[in-house]
């Protein structure tokens, strides 16, 4: 059973993987082999991860990429084969929240910027990674997976949160689309459905009083959840024990949604 969770030889990209539940993920999979490309938006948070990850062994870099610029993104990928020679597995987990908004005063420039990042920064993205995918597959070398970092605001109803909630959404539907298209290439795609998680991007939330008192008692296991929370996940997906699972949500939100 072992030798389904080694990861030796296979290459992943995590973006958003210089911290939080990229990171997470990131430390999972090089401890169990797999090299790993890291892409963020900050060279600091990118160097510091770097040397976190770099302990384990295995072949790790860092690229400076915003995932909402097609160029950036081709480029970034490029760097990541010549320095890794493929990829096997993609989590696009890059992404941004969105301000508190009534809908009705929700302002357009608001809502481009959320889907520029969490939406279009994740097409462009895959759209690289599947093909290269099926090139691969298509001289004998059948492997991949594709991932998406969602939320369960996807799945759920979010008061002034409609814009994040849509791209997350469309993600969801995305990966559908994707697991159908490319099974034949040996590659699944999953999305994973964060609930309250301890990250930057939660902070603000997480120090508001009342936002603590009314959200810890609707989790079942009393606590926020943690970037190391991810780390198994992500091994499972990229590793040879899931090659028939695929189009799955996997919920990591310690009982919040069912509760």
């Amino acid at each position: 059973m072992a030798n389904l969770f080694n990861l030796e030889g296979r290459v992943a990209v995590v973006t958003g993987g210089n911290g939080g539940i990229g990171l997470g993920m990131a430390e999972g999979l090089v401890q169990h082999g797999c090299d790993v490309s890291i892409w963020g938006t900050s060279a600091e948070k990118n160097a510091a991860a770097l040397e976190q990850l770099k302990i384990h062994g295995t072949h790790v870099t860092a690229i400076r990429c915003d995932v909402s610029d097609p160029e950036a993104v081709a480029a970034s990928f490029q760097e990541t084969l010549e320095a890794h020679g493929r990829v096997d597995g993609c989590f696009a987990n890059a992404g941004i929240g969105g301000r508190g908004t009534r809908f009705d005063e929700m302002e357009t420039a608001e809502w481009d910027r959320l889907i520029d990042v969490n939406l279009n920064g994740v097409f462009y993205t895959f759209k690289h990674a599947a093909r290269h995918m099926r090139e691969r597959a298509e001289t004998g070398d059948a492997f991949g997976r594709l991932v998406g970092t969602a939320s369960l605001a996807a799945i759920s109803g979010q008061p002034r949160g409609q814009h994040y909630a849509a791209t997350k959404g469309g993600l969801v539907s995305m990966i559908k689309a994707l697991a159908v298209e490319y099974a034949r290439y040996g590659v699944t795609a999953h999305t994973i459905l964060p609930g309250w998680i301890e990250t930057a991007m939660t902070e603000a939330s997480f120090n508001w009083d009342k936002f603590v008192d009314n959200v810890i008692p609707r989790i079942p296991m009393r606590r926020w959840g943690q970037p190391e929370d991810f780390a198994a996940i992500a091994v499972y997906i990229m590793s040879s024990a899931s090659s028939y699972h695929t189009s799955e949500n996997f919920l990591i939100d310690g009982g919040y949604s069912v509760f």
